[in-house]
């Protein structure tokens, strides 16, 4: 048995450099890869592009990154909730690509594939478009897009296993199993890392093929984005 756990995120994060395109798990809040991200902003590593569906917050997530200035570009579909991600982009401080969220999955999952490129509606006569090939297919045109490039993805799940075999729990189940194996390493960060053999394998999401390094994660604060309550 292949046994991929590493002892901590330090050891997990190991060959990250500046320049180096990473792709990150979660929606919005919502099964973000804390620890690692802690751990790109103890490095400071700088230049980077980031490859993930939000931006996390001011002062959480994607957000650290941010106020640090270590983020060159960001790949994003939505990045509302981030003010000072909206001031380094209005400033030109930030490259920024927006992309349609279902063509953002698919292009995770075409490299996890290992599938170059594909043709999608979404985005077509549309600034998304522009300079991109498009084909016409039954008489309603596409674009191409291609996959993702990256050296490093980042994913956050429920329980894992020495074997990198991943469960997700609810709505942590996003982005986070296509990118797993989209890049040319993929590092795992679980709240709960049992022995080969001890997850059931009808409930494993993600096989372990998928992943090069796996740890327990600490100190999750699993944040709400938005929250919103009832009047009493």
């Amino acid at each position: 048995m292949i046994n991929k756990t590493v002892s901590n995120v330090s050891e997990a994060c190991k060959g990250i450099a500046d320049g180096m395109t990473f792709m990150l798990g979660g929606f919005g809040l919502s099964g973000i890869p804390e620890n690692a991200i802690a751990e790109l902003v103890r490095q400071d590593v700088k230049n980077v592009t980031c490859i993930s569906n939000n931006a996390g917050i001011d002062n959480f997530g994607l957000g650290l990154l941010l106020q640090k200035h270590q983020i060159k570009k960001m790949i994003s579909s939505y990045v509302g909730e981030n003010a000072e991600f909206e001031r380094q982009m209005l400033s030109g401080e930030l490259e920024v690509e927006l992309i349609p969220q279902g063509t953002l999955a698919q292009r995770c999952l075409a490299a996890q594939s290992g599938i170059p490129a594909f043709y999608t509606p979404a985005g077509y006569g549309t600034e998304v478009g522009e300079g991109k090939e498009s084909r016409e297919f039954n008489g309603k045109m596409y674009l191409m897009e291609k996959a993702f490039e990256a050296d490093f993805a980042f994913v956050k799940a429920w329980k894992g296993d020495e074997a990198g075999n991943l469960i997700f729990k609810g709505t942590a189940r996003n982005f986070n199993p296509n990118m797993c194996g989209a890049a040319k390493i993929t590092v795992a960060e679980v709240e709960e890392l049992v022995p080969a053999g001890e997850l059931d394998p009808n409930q494993i999401h993600i096989p372990g093929i998928f992943v090069q390094r796996i740890f327990q994660g600490v100190n999750y604060e699993k944040r709400i984005e938005q929250l919103t309550v009832r009047k009493r």
